[in-house]
């Protein structure tokens, strides 16, 4: 039995899809299992079971991973994250799991401090501690997270940034969903580390420009200094603090440490990863 921590994610309903088309029996949770199970529709059939459960309440994790074996953990990052998951993390170990499939972040570089990696290098370590098999996964920016630049491009055909014309790392949510269900589905290819890029690498100028002849209009980039768009991710994204700070913060460690792909997905899907045009395609009313 698979548990999914975080089957509301977008990774995480991903991985859901995969392991109902293997046919895998597969525990979800979530704080509100009537929503999922809303999301997921008639797709679940017999082998997936929807279960409450919530990351703060160690007696519904309890249950919740009795007479399970591995465990998928992905949490939305948040200032209580390291708390969150080194706590799931010992309760998994006392409950009898086995194996945990960790969703992560690049690796922390003091040369380009993010916040949000320090807490995942804090969590892998406690991960390696505990004396389960592990399998984490780093992967780079989600191509999902360009459609949070939809609003702007709608109505002002502009969306911004403060990375210059630094190319940058993307990987679509759905193929690190497939690493984690051939990590959950074959032991030989668990227990590693696999650091999760698509197979190019682009700037936003670049996007700017693959967004413009798709949309048949031009779309332009908008470079701003770092300070700045933390102060425009709060007052007009409605970010919180630590969120803005945090976008602002990779970004800044894309220009300072030179991205490049790895062949990570190909080695264990044995296939290329989803390309940037074909996800722009796929989702271009939404940026209309």
């Amino acid at each position: 039995m698979i548990v999914v921590m975080g089957a509301t994610g977008t990774i995480g309903r991903a991985l859901l899809k995969r392991l109902i088309e293997l046919g895998v029996p597969t525990r979800a949770l979530s704080r509100t299992p009537e929503k999922l199970q809303m999301l997921m529709g008639e797709r679940a059939e017999s082998t997936v079971e929807v279960a409450a459960a919530e990351a703060s309440d160690p007696e519904s994790l309890r249950t919740a991973f009795t007479g399970a074996n591995q465990l998928f953990l992905s949490l939305s990052n948040s200032p209580d994250q390291v708390e969150l998951e080194t706590a799931m993390i010992r309760i998994a170990a006392e409950a009898g799991i086995q194996h945990i499939v960790k969703i992560s972040s690049p690796a922390y570089d003091e040369k380009a401090p993010v916040a949000v990696a320090r807490w995942h290098q804090e969590i892998e370590r406690t991960l390696l501690e505990s004396g389960m098999k592990n399998t984490v996964l780093r992967p780079y920016a989600f191509m999902q997270n360009l459609l949070r630049f939809a609003p702007t491009i709608q109505t002002q055909h502009v969306f911004f940034g403060a990375m210059g014309e630094t190319a940058c790392n993307f990987i679509d949510c759905r193929d690190i969903a497939d690493v984690a269900a051939e990590a959950l589905t074959h032991p030989e290819k668990a227990g590693r580390v696999y650091t999760l890029t698509g197979s190019e690498v682009f700037s936003y100028s670049q996007i700017a420009s693959k967004l413009s002849e798709l949309l048949d209009r031009p779309i332009t980039y908008i470079n701003k200094d770092s300070e700045a768009l933390r102060r425009d991710l709060m007052e007009y994204g409605n970010m919180p603090e630590w969120l803005a700070s945090h976008v602002v913060e990779i970004q800044a460690m894309s220009v300072a440490i030179p991205e490049k792909p790895t062949d990570d997905v190909w080695r264990v899907l044995g296939r290329e990863p989803r390309k940037l045009d074909a996800f722009l395609q796929e989702h271009s009313e939404k940026f209309r």
